[in-house]
């Protein structure tokens, strides 16, 4: 109504009508909201529009590792920053004070960011902030982001699903809230799908140790990918016997994940062209930027303080059968040079 007066020219009456709606909301108590974005897994190209604007939009954000420094320049500039950052049995702040904090911000009136890389409900600790912000009352907004499974994924060009190879896809933590790696090992090597293991680095070990003597063969085909999507992003793939001594001998950290039951991978050339890449053979490959080669990154972890602006990611990715495209060593070993 208000408008509609100024346009027909009743301007003392808008006036009015504005000046008592003030007055109004002057009594009420300040609402403020709690926005919680997925971040993607790291290129700031893969975030919606939606969590773009809402980055924009906030008046404090809450972030962590995994959240890299290209996606957190999109914030809005004047925003107040508050670290949250995780590593695997050290927080920054136990997740309780978190969800308090969000609460106790909110209801502060501020618009309150809490952006996670990946997914918010993905491995992402998403469904504890809401319970918290609904159990008092406050409003919040849930943004999907791209996984890191299918967004590192795609990247690579490894189809989580696939007709001949993978009819299913299972995402599974790499260790349980106690920090055990007591997972459901039978139900991992069922043959027609493909299993992401999330935070699974620490675990590697076992987790290949388990696989083996749960029914895949000791050379069964499996890669990690530290820092992928980024310019420093590396390679090691091997097999379940020997690719826990080789990625502690290159010195991989956290953040990672597994995958398994894929139909291959695929790398891209110089010239943007895509090719398949078998992992029957174990190598060690070194990216020195992208896209001379692209492979997913199919982890989500953390990374110490002191890197957290660089999003690093593990991945390990295991194949039960042969690759669903070609071979093509040639190109792959002349993107590497």
């Amino acid at each position: 109504p208000i408008a509609e007066q100024m346009l027909a020219g009743r301007e003392q009456e808008a006036e009015a009508h504005l000046q008592q709606a003030l007055d109004a909301a002057a009594g009420q108590p300040v609402r403020g909201e709690v926005y919680l974005v997925g971040a993607g897994p790291g290129d700031p190209d893969l975030l919606t529009f939606r969590a773009l604007r809402l980055m924009q939009k906030a008046d404090v954000v809450l972030y962590d590792n995994l959240v890299s420094e290209g996606v957190m320049a999109l914030v809005r500039r004047d925003a107040e920053r508050i670290y949250v950052g995780k590593r695997r049995s050290h927080h920054t702040l136990p997740q309780q004070e978190i969800n308090s904090l969000l609460v106790k911000l909110a209801q502060e009136g501020k618009r309150v960011l809490r952006i996670k890389g990946g997914d918010p409900f993905i491995f992402g600790r998403g469904g504890e902030e809401i319970a918290t912000l609904a159990g008092q009352g406050i409003p919040f907004q849930v943004v999907p982001g791209i996984s890191a499974a299918n967004g590192v994924a795609s990247y690579a060009g490894i189809p989580l699903t696939h007709r001949d190879y993978a009819q299913a896809v299972t995402f599974v933590a790499g260790h349980l809230k106690d920090g055990s790696v007591d997972l459901d090992w039978p139900a991992l090597v069922r043959p027609g799908q493909t299993v992401v293991i999330y935070m699974g680095l620490e675990g590697l070990p076992e987790i290949c140790r388990q696989l083996i003597a749960h029914g895949l063969p000791a050379h069964h085909p499996i890669a990690v990918v530290q820092q992928g999507t980024t310019a420093s992003q590396r390679v090691l793939s091997g097999t379940l016997q020997d690719l826990p001594a080789a990625v502690a001998a290159a010195g991989f950290r956290a953040p990672q994940i597994a995958i398994h039951k894929v139909a291959g991978k695929v790398t891209h050339d110089g010239a943007g062209r895509v090719a398949g890449a078998s992992l029957s053979e174990p190598e060690t490959l070194t990216v020195v930027r992208p896209p001379a080669i692209k492979y997913a990154v199919l982890a989500v972890g953390t990374l110490p303080p002191e890197e957290r602006g660089h999003f690093g990611c593990a991945v390990v990715v295991v194949a039960t059968s042969a690759p669903a495209l070609a071979p093509a060593r040639d190109v792959l070993e002349t993107s590497l040079r």
